[in-house]
C-alpha cells in the first residue's frame, strides 16, 4: 500500500467539486460501504490511521461520488468485542489480528506443518499492535471525519457481529458461555444461537455490571450489550453476520425443521416463536440503531421449510431492518444459480424498499482475494446479479439502495489499488444497463403462500422445500431470470396496468384453489398473457386444473425414462435418458397427466415413463380464443439430493438427465430459444440473464466453461450482440464466449445464415447520440430497438451507405407491437445503420 502524502490528498480532497449523481442516469446509491478490518492500521499511531483512512476513501471516489452516504463496516473482532464490552474505554480489545481460524485446539502460530487455516491461525504480521477500546472509537471518529472530507458525503460506520469462530479468539463463546452455540457450520456446536440462553456468569458487562443472571436469552444480553457498545465509540449499525437471526443452520440444506431424511414440522411453530423472540428481545435492548443482515447461504423458501425461519415475520416486525443480500458463496463454489434464487427470493418482498448488493473483493482472513483470485478479475459475478431486479407493488422497477463490499482489505491487511481501479468500471457498467422494465422472465415468487401453507398445511412442506431448489437448478443450466415479483404484488400491478408484462413470461407455481392469484393468472392468460407453470398440482383447483388441461392421477417416484421432443442443446455425447425423481426433494411423487389428450390446443413435449406408469411433465397449451395467450406447464424434478454436504448435490449428468433443464427448453414455446453446444453432459452450462434497459436487451453470462457455443433466437429474431460478429446458423445468433460477458443488443435479424457483424460506430453528426451498424445482411429482415425516448422522427436508417450519410435513407415502419417498441426494415442486403 503506497500512502500518498496526507497533504496533498486534503487539499486534493477541498479542491474537487462535489459532482452529482446525474451521471448515473438517475440511478445513483443510497449508500456504499467499504467493508474493512483493522489490519491496515498496522500502527497504532493517530497519524498513521489517518493516513490510512485517507488512502481508503481516495481508492474508491470514482465510485462513491455516486452515492448520498457512505459507509464503513468495521470487522473489528468476531463480535466478542461486543459481548466483551464492560463500558471502559482502557479496556484492551481483542482484535481480528489472524490469518485462518484462532479457536482451535492449537495456539496461534503453533502445531505442524500440514494443519490448514481451518486448523489453526498465524499472526497476519510480526507483532501487530495492540488496541484499547478507546485507540477503536478514535478509529471511529477519524474514518467519519476524514471520510466526509474526501467524499463531501456524511459517512456512517458499522459495527458486525459473527456467530461464528473464523474471526477472533473468543473467550466468551467458546470457553465461558459454550451453552449459546448450536449451529454446525463450521464443526460441531460451533455457531452461537440466536435463541439461546445464557448461564450465570459473575463477570461485570457494561450492560450488566452486576454479572449474568442465569437463563438470560442471548437477544436480550446482545441487545443490551450492543446498545452501549455502540452508543459509547461511536457507532451507526450494526451488522448481523451468517445468517445469525435466521434460524441456526446458515450454510446447510437441513436444519431445524429437515434432517435431509425427513421433515420435521411440528417443529415449526417452537422454532418461529424463538426466532421472533430473539428479534423483540434484541430490539428491546438496542431500540434504535439500523440492523443490516448477512442472513443464510440459501432462499426464502429454503429457509422456512428446512430451518424454520419465517422471513415474513421477520420482515413486518417493523425493526429498522435491511433484507439480508446475495451471498458470496458464489465465489466459493459457483453456484450462482443458488445466489441467484436467495437474492431474488428476499427481494421479493420488502421490510421497506430498501436492499442491497453485495460483492466479494477481498477476504481479510483466509488468504483469497476473490476479484484476483477466484474470479479471476472476470466480472460475472457482477453482472449477473446486478442485472436483477424487482417490480413493486405500484408496479415500479425497484433495483438496489445499497452496495457492499467485502472487503477493500486483504489478508495481510494491504490495501490494493488494483482491485478498485478494476472493479469500479464494471460496477458502474452494470449500474448504468440496470433493468428499467419487466425482463423475458418474471418469477411470480409466492412469498405470501409459502409462510401461509408452512403452518396451516405443513404437509407441504417439501413442496416449499423444492420450488426454489429447482429454479436454482434452471438458472445453473442457462434459465434467464432476472426479474421477480410477489403474488400479491402482482396481483395489484395487473389490475392497474393490465400490458404491463406484456412482452414478458410469468414463471408460477400452481397457485390455490380458489384464491385470487389464480384468477388473476387465469385472466392473464385468457387475455394474451404468457405463462410458465412449475411443480406439483396436487392441491390445484377446478379452474386452473381446466386452464392446463391437468389431471392428478396416482403418485410415483424413483428412475424413470425421459423422452423429450424439443429440440434443443447439441451434444457430441447426448444427454441420458434416465432421469431419478425422489419425491422427498421434489415436491412429493409426480402425478400429472393430460386430461384431454385429443384437443388440439395442447402439445404434450416430455414424458416420463417407469414401466407401466408414464406421466407427461412438459406440455403447453394455446386457445384461439386466448388472443394470443398461452400457458406452459413444467411438474419438474429437482435432480438434486442430500448427500450429506452443505447444500444439495445435483445428479451426475453423465448419468441422468437434468430435470430442471426442461424449464430452459420450453421457453422455445414463448419465442426464446436459447440453446448450448458442448462436448458431453459433464460439461457445466452457462448461466445467462437477459434484462430489459431503456429499451434494449442487455445479455449477462457465466461461461464454467468457455469450450462451449451459445445461440440465441427470440420470437424478433436473431439478437446481435453489439461489438461482436456471428455466423448465423438456421436463424440463431452463435456467439462463443469468454468466461464472463456483458453485452447490449439493439438489432434483431431474420436470415438464416451468413456472417453478421454488429458494431457501435460513431457519430459524426450533430444531433446524433448513437450510430449502430450491421454487415453481411441477405434479404433480411432487421428489428430496430432504439433508446426508449427515441420516436420514428427521431431515427435514421441507411442502407450501404457512409459518412457524411446523406445518401442511403431507408425507410422503415413501426413494428408489431406485442414484441415491444421497435421498427422495422425488411428485404435488406448489404450493409445497414440506425442512428438516434
Amino acid at each position: 500500500m503506497r500512502l500518498l502524502p496526507l497533504l496533498t490528498l486534503l487539499l486534493f480532497s477541498f479542491d474537487t467539486p462535489n459532482l452529482d449523481n446525474s451521471t448515473l442516469k438517475g440511478k445513483p446509491f443510497q449508500n456504499i460501504t467499504l467493508e474493512t478490518s483493522l489490519k491496515p492500521f498496522k500502527k497504532n499511531d493517530k497519524a498513521y490511521i489517518q493516513q490510512v483512512a485517507t488512502e481508503m476513501f481516495t481508492q474508491w471516489h470514482a465510485l462513491l461520488r455516486h452515492t448520498d452516504t457512505v459507509s464503513v463496516m468495521l470487522w473489528t473482532s468476531d463480535g466478542s468485542e461486543i459481548l466483551d464490552y464492560k463500558g471502559k474505554l482502557d479496556q484492551p480489545l481483542e482484535w481480528a489480528k489472524y490469518i485462518g481460524n484462532p479457536n482451535t485446539q492449537h495456539e496461534v502460530g503453533s502445531g505442524p506443518k500440514e494443519l490448514s487455516l481451518h486448523e489453526r491461525a498465524y499472526l497476519y504480521i510480526e507483532n501487530p499492535p495492540a488496541f484499547t477500546y478507546g485507540d477503536l472509537k478514535f478509529i471511529i471518529q477519524t474514518l467519519k471525519e476524514t471520510g466526509q472530507r474526501i467524499t463531501g458525503k456524511p459517512v456512517r460506520i458499522g459495527a458486525t457481529f459473527d456467530p461464528g469462530p473464523e474471526f477472533a479468539k473468543s473467550e466468551f463463546k467458546y470457553k465461558k458461555h459454550p451453552e449459546i452455540l448450536g449451529g454446525n457450520a463450521m464443526g460441531h456446536k460451533t455457531m452461537v444461537s440466536c435463541y439461546s440462553t445464557l448461564n450465570a456468569d459473575t463477570d461485570s458487562y457494561a450492560g450488566f455490571p452486576n454479572g449474568i443472571p442465569a437463563n438470560t436469552p442471548f437477544g436480550t444480553f446482545l441487545g443490551r450489550q450492543s446498545q452501549h457498545f455502540l452508543k459509547d465509540l461511536g457507532y451507526d449499525y450494526i451488522w448481523l453476520s451468517n445468517g445469525f437471526g435466521f434460524g441456526v443452520e446458515g450454510w446447510s440444506s437441513t436444519g431445524a425443521t429437515f434432517t435431509g431424511k425427513a421433515f420435521l414440522p411440528e417443529k415449526l411453530a417452537t422454532t418461529k416463536a424463538l426466532i421472533a423472540d430473539f428479534w423483540k428481545l434484541f430490539r428491546k435492548e438496542c431500540p434504535d440503531f439500523q440492523i443490516q443482515t448477512r442472513g443464510t447461504n440459501l432462499s426464502t423458501g429454503a429457509d422456512l421449510a428446512r430451518d424454520g425461519v419465517d422471513l415474513k415475520q421477520i420482515y413486518n416486525g417493523r425493526y429498522n431492518m435491511l433484507p439480508p443480500p446475495n451471498s458470496p458463496w458464489a465465489a466459493l463454489d459457483g453456484d450462482f444459480g443458488l445466489e441467484m434464487v436467495g437474492y431474488m427470493s428476499r427481494m421479493a418482498e420488502l421490510p421497506d424498499e430498501r436492499y442491497l448488493f453485495r460483492y466479494y473483493t477481498h477476504d481479510p482472513w483466509w488468504v483469497n482475494s476473490p476479484w484476483l483470485d477466484r474470479y479471476g478479475r472476470e466480472p460475472h459475478d457482477i453482472y449477473l446479479p446486478m442485472s436483477v431486479a424487482r417490480i413493486n407493488a405500484k408496479g415500479e422497477i425497484r433495483l438496489p439502495t445499497h452496495l457492499n463490499f467485502l472487503s477493500i482489505d486483504n489478508s495481510f491487511g494491504e490495501l490494493p489499488t488494483q482491485v478498485p481501479d478494476e472493479v469500479t468500471p464494471h460496477i458502474l457498467k452494470a449500474r448504468y444497463d440496470s433493468p428499467t422494465a419487466p425482463g423475458p422472465l418474471v418469477w411470480v415468487y409466492p412469498f405470501d403462500e409459502y409462510h401461509d401453507w408452512a403452518y396451516k398445511q405443513p404437509d407441504r412442506l417439501p413442496e416449499i422445500y423444492y420450488g426454489d431448489w429447482l429454479i436454482r437448478q434452471a438458472i445453473n443450466n442457462g434459465f434467464p431470470l432476472n426479474t421477480i415479483i410477489s403474488t400479491g404484488s402482482f396481483q395489484s400491478v395487473i389490475a392497474t396496468k393490465p400490458a404491463f408484462f406484456n412482452e414478458s413470461t410469468l414463471v408460477s407455481i400452481v397457485p390455490e384453489a380458489g384464491s385470487k392469484l389464480e384468477k388473476s393468472l387465469i385472466d392473464f392468460v385468457q387475455n394474451g398473457g404468457k405463462l410458465l407453470v412449475y411443480g406439483p398440482a396436487n392441491h390445484a383447483g377446478p379452474a386452473f386444473l381446466t386452464l392446463l388441461n391437468l389431471q392428478n392421477t396416482s403418485a410415483v417416484e424413483g428412475e424413470f425414462q425421459v423422452s423429450s421432443s424439443i429440440t434443443a442443446d447439441q451434444l457430441t455425447k447426448p444427454y441420458p435418458t434416465k432421469i431419478v425423481h425422489q419425491a422427498l426433494f421434489s415436491g412429493g411423487g409426480i402425478t400429472s397427466v393430460v386430461k384431454n389428450k385429443t384437443e388440439k390446443a395442447t402439445k404434450v413435449l416430455a414424458k416420463m415413463t417407469q414401466g407401466s406408469h408414464e406421466r407427461d411433465v412438459v406440455w403447453v397449451r394455446e386457445k384461439p380464443e386466448w388472443k394470443g395467450g398461452k400457458v406452459a406447464y413444467v411438474r419438474g424434478t429437482n435432480s438434486s439430493k442430500f448427500t450429506g454436504g452443505k447444500l444439495l448435490t445435483p445428479d451426475n449428468p453423465e448419468q441422468l438427465f437434468t430435470g430442471p433443464l426442461l424449464m430452459r427448453y420450453i421457453l422455445k414455446e414463448f419465442g426464446l430459444d436459447y440453446r448450448i453446444d458442448k462436448r458431453n453432459p459433464s460439461v457445466k452450462n452457462p448461466v445467462l440473464t437477459i434484462a430489459r434497459s431503456d429499451n434494449g436487451f442487455f445479455f449477462s453470462g457465466y461461461s464454467p466453461n468457455t469450450t462451449i457455443t451459445q445461440r440465441f433466437r427470440l420470437a424478433q429474431g436473431a439478437p446481435l450482440l453489439i461489438g461482436y460478429e456471428t455466423e448465423l446458423a438456421n436463424g440463431f445468433s452463435v456467439y462463443p464466449m469468454p468466461k464472463a460477458w456483458h453485452r447490449e443488443s439493439r438489432i434483431f435479424v431474420d436470415q438464416p445464415d451468413g456472417m453478421i457483424s454488429c458494431q457501435e460506430i460513431h457519430s459524426g453528426e450533430k444531433g446524433i447520440e448513437r450510430r449502430i451498424q450491421v454487415t453481411g445482411l441477405k434479404n433480411a429482415t432487421v428489428r430496430i430497438y432504439a433508446d426508449a425516448d427515441v420516436t420514428e422522427k427521431d431515427l435514421h436508417v441507411y442502407v450501404n451507405s457512409g459518412y457524411p450519410w446523406k445518401k442511403g435513407h431507408t425507410a422503415f415502419k413501426t413494428g408489431d407491437p406485442k414484441y415491444g417498441k421497435h421498427y422495422v426494415v425488411e428485404n435488406v442486403t448489404g450493409d445497414l445503420v440506425a442512428a438516434w
